[in-house]
């Protein structure tokens, strides 16, 4: 009889012998620790754990996780995913990516796989910047950035991660930030929990090449008033008296108001479940950029069959449908055909 008891396992279990090199001071830290702590929580493990990574900062995670990985090449990450959890679906797949792995190069591979809904948990690292090879602008850099690439400053209008995701059709789409270890492990959590792609970014501080990049919005002294929490079925207030909200006016657009002028019956209710799309990528927008109040939690949880559930329920009726010819014996024959 088979044993299903998963062992109890500690923060300790799922950290490797390796030397953790990030710089001092790097969000990404608090990122690793708020994931080591939150892996014995989830009952998984860790021979059936892998953590997929491309090029970056970020995608050295691999090699400080006691599981399987995979530190595969730029912008591949999400394809690699893609055929482990489709190859494997009993195995816990994981993707760790960051702003310029996953959204530039990465881009393609990205929305694909978030489309098809493949049952992977993605956490996008974004600092806004190239911090790997020393700070180049990214496609989540401002417009007017000045770096090593663009001396006279970006023109490029850049992306809003959680808007894109939500664009691909992403069934889970959550936002995070670095310095809240609490809410990190709760938002990773939910994301985990869900069955199909779900996608998290997390603000993340590069202290080196954009150091401060999101402090106008996650500094402990404005986040009350910066950060607008989202809670599924309740209105949506944020604020140190939560004197603010988020309504939506005649014309169908979302604005911030002040909850005593509208009343609480004007308020949005945040509705995560919600099937169309529209109403979360219009929270995503929100903000126009980590300097106004930002959304921030979970935007969409909704169902959807995976992409590997799919495949298999084609693979099962194409044997039950075979005709005289054998698939199994037609792959495995020689590389070889006459026509």
């Amino acid at each position: 009889m088979t044993d299903t008891t998963v062992p109890i396992t500690t923060k300790k279990d799922w950290a490797t012998d390796q030397e953790v090199r990030w710089c001092p001071g790097c969000g990404d830290y608090s990122i690793l620790t708020a994931v080591q702590m939150l892996l014995p929580e989830l009952g998984v493990r860790r021979e059936n754990t892998v953590f997929i990574s491309g090029i970056g900062c970020s995608s050295r995670f691999p090699y400080y996780m006691s599981t399987y990985g995979v530190h595969s090449i730029h912008g591949r990450a999400p394809a690699i995913a893609t055929g482990i959890a489709a190859a494997r679906p009993d195995l816990d797949v994981w993707v760790v990516t960051g702003d310029g792995d996953a959204l530039s190069i990465g881009g393609n591979h990205l929305i694909h796989a978030l489309r098809r809904n493949v049952n992977f948990t993605m956490l996008l690292f974004n600092n806004q910047i190239y911090g790997l090879t020393k700070g180049q602008y990214s496609p989540t850099s401002e417009v007017g950035k000045v770096t090593k690439s663009t001396p006279f400053g970006a023109i490029d209008y850049p992306f809003n991660p959680v808007s894109l995701a939500l664009g691909a059709e992403a069934t889970f789409v959550a936002r995070t930030h670095d310095l809240d270890r609490k809410h990190m492990m709760e938002t990773i959590r939910r994301a985990h929990e869900h069955r199909g792609a779900s996608f998290v970014e997390i603000y993340q501080n590069c202290n080196v090449f954009n150091d401060g990049a999101f402090e106008a919005i996650t500094g402990k002294e404005v986040r009350p008033d910066m950060l607008i929490p989202l809670e599924h079925g309740k209105p949506i207030r944020f604020g140190a008296d939560n004197s603010r909200g988020v309504m939506m006016q005649a014309d169908g657009r979302l604005r911030i108001c002040d909850v005593n002028e509208v009343g609480e019956d004007k308020l949005l209710v945040h509705d995560e479940k919600r099937e169309p799309a529209g109403l979360a990528f219009q929270l995503s927008h929100l903000a126009s950029g980590p300097h106004e109040p930002t959304p921030i939690g979970v935007l969409r949880a909704v169902e959807r069959p995976t992409y590997e559930a799919l495949m298999q329920d084609q693979l099962i009726a194409a044997q039950e449908q075979q005709g005289p010819g054998d698939l199994a014996k037609l792959l495995a024959s020689g590389g070889t055909w006459q026509v």
